[in-house]
């Protein structure tokens, strides 16, 4: 199977444990991302980027206990098969055009950027941004 990338949000709707009754949607797209997770766990290699990766810690700080967001980010870090890559300034100004562009987040353009440069045409992602890219199959499953 070819490396996939994975965006923040993957991580995000698998480990939050939701405070209200969550949509029919919601549930789909929870699933989804716990499944994908569940793949990685087992061993399938990926890539994001620390931005990505940061954008997960933030999250998780603020929503789950200490001990359990460290545990989980912990868990990440200390996995061989995530490769989690630096983003540079160059990165991010590659970023900037493809924002204007496409009228989307620069930490959305900096991943499709990092994939282009490692030749990475697979997306885990529950962002449709991503659908404007005609080069990048964004995954749900």
């Amino acid at each position: 199977m070819p490396l996939a990338y994975v965006d923040a949000n993957v991580f995000v709707y698998a480990f939050l444990k939701p405070k209200r009754k969550l949509q029919s949607h919601e549930v789909t797209i929870k699933e989804a991302a716990k499944r994908i997770v569940t793949r990685i766990s087992a061993g399938e290699e990926v890539v994001t980027s620390v931005v990505h990766f940061s954008e997960v810690c933030n999250v998780l700080d603020d929503h789950l206990p200490f001990e359990e967001a460290l545990a989980l980010e912990k868990g990440l870090l200390l996995r061989e098969n995530i490769r989690i890559l630096e983003a540079t300034q160059n990165d991010y100004l590659n970023g900037v055009s493809i924002s204007e562009q496409h009228h989307i987040g620069i930490n959305d353009s900096l991943a499709y950027v990092i994939m282009k440069k490692l030749e990475v045409v697979r997306l885990y992602s529950f962002d449709k941004h991503f659908d404007y890219f005609s080069d990048v199959e964004r995954l749900t499953e």
